[in-house]
Formats: structure tokens, C-alpha cells, sequence
């Protein structure tokens, strides 16, 4: 398999699905003449030409709505926002329109647009350039809430994401842009809906997704060498929710804790958990426990964001509390 860094898969991506279907084109800021402010989008430009790689204003909402429309005609866009914390200024687009519109029509219009961009704390960009909005995403009826953690599973999905008629709130993780991974060749789709699970084990299920999974794993392999063999689930798919997975590993340990770089109040462990214990509470040996950040803005000094973040550390002290330790 070839070796990808994370960018390079999503590109690929892109690439493969505007070659197979002409009705695919891409637009944002920066995507076309700077090849993409984090290089998503490089040598696309070159390759496809300005009518399907498209530079826009810093107008979110405007090319939000231009690319919703665009759908409803029947095309199928990709929307790229610089970070998603610029999607604020576009909520009322992508929630009230994108999410409600093969509802509100009856089913006359399918809405198949991707709306991706860069997400997470990665470092020193402040309160406002920082967010972390899968909870806030996840919560809309009518949306597809993806996002990953590895080369792989980034090309899998947005190739998915793509070819999906419903709108799909892609998020990549900032600070996995350069890490490197193999990635099958030739066609490679990851199913929407479907978690994954990264390591297998039999004490504890330890939930996670998107930058987190790097900790998480090594977590699991210290708890290994204190002889608890941890099972490790990337969720991938945020809305739908693969519940068969997480059912299946938490009858099986008995325990979970959830990791997530999300806010802790109304986050979305919070929803794992509930539909876990909703699911299979009688199974549960302990109360299931949340590694999150901490519930504050996101500061700008560099050692104190890093201290909001979820840490081994703080997932192994979650790890003794349901093994009772």
C-alpha cells in the first residue's frame, strides 16, 4: 500500500471522485490559486481548471448557499471553509437549508454537498479559531457528521462523503494534516456509519475519534503492560452513529470510557454514553467516564492549551476508576 500523509489522502480523494463524475467541482478560500490554505487542494487547480476548482470571497455564508443551490440543481459540490470555526457565520446555511431541504420539499431535492475544512485546538490559534463543533453539528437531523483520524480512513470516508446524496459536515483535524499512513490502492470507500475498531481487547472499551485516537492507543498500550488489555474504537462516523460496534465491545468488557477533544457540557460523549447505557446498562460493570477538555475557551498560551487536552495520563486515571483500582 502506498504511503500517504493525511492531506495527500484527502486529495486523492477529491481527486478520483471529480475524474469518475464531472458534476463534482470544489470551491472555498485559498483552494484554487494557493493550492489550499493547508494544501489540501494542491495541483488541483492545474489539473481540473478554474470553473471546477473555484476561489472564493471570505464570505461563508454567501458560498455556503452558493454551493447548496448548486446541489439542489444537481451537482455536487465539495465546500471547503478555511477552519470550521469560520462555518459559525455559515450555521444558518448548512442547519436551516442543507439539513431541511429534502425535508421541506417532500423528497423533490436531494442535497448531495460536502462541506470539509480543517477543525480542532493546533496550537496557538486562540478561542475563535479553535472549535471543535461535531456536537454541535451532530445534533441536526438531515446531516452526516463524519471525521478521521488516519490517512486511510480520510480517503475511505470523503470519497464516501462525496458520493452521498444527503449533506455531509466533514471535519479534518488540523494538527493530522502531515501524519503519514498507508492507504489501500485503487478504490477504497469506508462505509458511512461504520466505526472502527483499532485495537482489540477485553477489559475495557475505550471510545474515541479524530486527533485523540494517537493517545488513546498509547494509553491502551501501557494498560497492556499493567495487564489490562484495553479495546480501542475510532467512531469515524459521528451521525450516523455505528451503536452494533460499541454494544458489542461494552457487553463484552463490561466498561467504557469515552475520549473526546470536545467541551464536556452537552458534548457528544455525553450522547455516546446515554445511547450506551440506554442500550445495555445491565451490562455495565461501572459508571461509564469521559476524558474531555477542560470547559473553558480555548486559551492562546501554548502550555495551557496543551493542559486542556485529553493526555494518557488522564486517560489511565479514568481506566483505574472503572477497573476500581
Amino acid at each position: 500500500m502506498a504511503v500517504l500523509s493525511f492531506r495527500e489522502a484527502l486529495n486523492q480523494a477529491m481527486t478520483e471522485e471529480m475524474e469518475r463524475d464531472d458534476r463534482v467541482f470544489l470551491m472555498g478560500e485559498e483552494v484554487a490559486e494557493y493550492d489550499g490554505a493547508y494544501k489540501v487542494s494542491q495541483g488541483m487547480l492545474k489539473r481540473f481548471g478554474p470553473r471546477r476548482v473555484v476561489d472564493t470571497p471570505i464570505s461563508e455564508e454567501g458560498f455556503a448557499g452558493i454551493g447548496i443551490g448548486a446541489a439542489m440543481v444537481g451537482l455536487r459540490p465539495i465546500v471547503e471553509f478555511m477552519t470550521f470555526s469560520f462555518s459559525l457565520v455559515a450555521f444558518d446555511q448548512i442547519v436551516n437549508n442543507s439539513a431541511n431541504m429534502r425535508y421541506m420539499s417532500g423528497g423533490q431535492f436531494d442535497m448531495p454537498i460536502v462541506f470539509r475544512g480543517s477543525s480542532g485546538m493546533a496550537g496557538q490559534l486562540g478561542a475563535t479559531h479553535s472549535h471543535r463543533p461535531e456536537a454541535w453539528y451532530a445534533q441536526v437531523p438531515g446531516l452526516t457528521v463524519l471525521t478521521a483520524a488516519t490517512p486511510a480512513d480520510a480517503k475511505g470516508l470523503l470519497k464516501s462523503a462525496i458520493r452521498s446524496d444527503d449533506p455531509v459536515v466533514f471535519l479534518e483535524h488540523e494538527v493530522l494534516y502531515p501524519q503519514k499512513g498507508e492507504v489501500p490502492d485503487g478504490e477504497h470507500l469506508v462505509p458511512i456509519g461504520k466505526a472502527d475498531v483499532k485495537r482489540p481487547g477485553e477489559d475495557v472499551t475505550l471510545i474515541t475519534y479524530s486527533r485523540p485516537l494517537k493517545e488513546t492507543l498509547a494509553a491502551a498500550e501501557e494498560l497492556a503492560a499493567q495487564g489490562i488489555d484495553a479495546e480501542v474504537i475510532d467512531l469515524r462516523s459521528i451521525r450516523p452513529l455505528d451503536m452494533e460496534t460499541l454494544t458489542r465491545s461494552v457487553v463484552k468488557t463490561h466498561r467504557a470510557v469515552i475520549v473526546e477533544e470536545n467541551w464536556p457540557y452537552c458534548g457528544l460523549g455525553a450522547g455516546v454514553a446515554d445511547r450506551i447505557y440506554r442500550a445495555v446498562f445491565d451490562e455495565l460493570d461501572a459508571p461509564i467516564l469521559r476524558v474531555a477538555s477542560s470547559d473553558a475557551p480555548i486559551p492562546y498560551n501554548k502550555r495551557m492549551e496543551s493542559s486542556m487536552l485529553p493526555s494518557v495520563p488522564r486517560i489511565l486515571a479514568a481506566v483505574d476508576q472503572v477497573t476500581y483500582r
